[in-house]
């Protein structure tokens, strides 16, 4: 339903200058999706839209030129595809080494995403270290590594 109502935003805002939340609710409900306003809020932040300035000097809701709201499974892939050099677990924690420079990007992105068994990450020059809440789940976060990697 949050993928279809996204894309029924995305609909809305290119065919119509939509100015406020209270409008983009309207129109969602025109299309057959009732709305409330945390939710517009939520699906505006996610999908990064702004508002930018009409010819006619009012403001509409537009997608920002930023890429497309990548998933977590993309953005680790592009981050570690490009930085890791091994990963390992030592009970709850994960140990990745990465190329010099390059473990405060890879745990600032960790960071970021919503990994529901990460507790939290240091990171040194090369060396991130992972807490994640048992060892099962570091485990599970290093499987999960080798799978992006193939």
């Amino acid at each position: 339903m949050k993928k279809e109502r996204q894309l029924a935003v995305l609909k809305v805002i290119a065919a119509t200058d939509v100015e406020t939340q209270n409008q983009l609710i309207e129109e969602l409900s025109k299309s057959g999706f009732e709305s409330t306003q945390a939710t517009v809020s939520r699906d505006i932040k996610e999908l990064h839209l702004i508002k930018e300035l009409t010819p006619r000097g009012t403001y509409r809701y537009t997608a920002s030129g930023r890429a497309e709201t990548q998933n977590q499974k993309v953005r680790m892939t592009s981050i570690f595809k490009e930085s890791i050099i091994s990963y390992t677990t030592a009970q709850n924690i994960v140990v990745i080494k990465t190329l010099p420079g390059l473990a405060p990007a890879a745990c600032g992105a960790l960071d970021t995403m919503s990994i529901n068994d990460l507790v939290g990450t240091i990171a040194g020059d090369d060396t991130a270290f992972l807490a994640m809440r048992d060892s099962i789940a570091a485990e599970k976060f290093c499987a999960g590594i080798e799978d992006m990697l193939v």
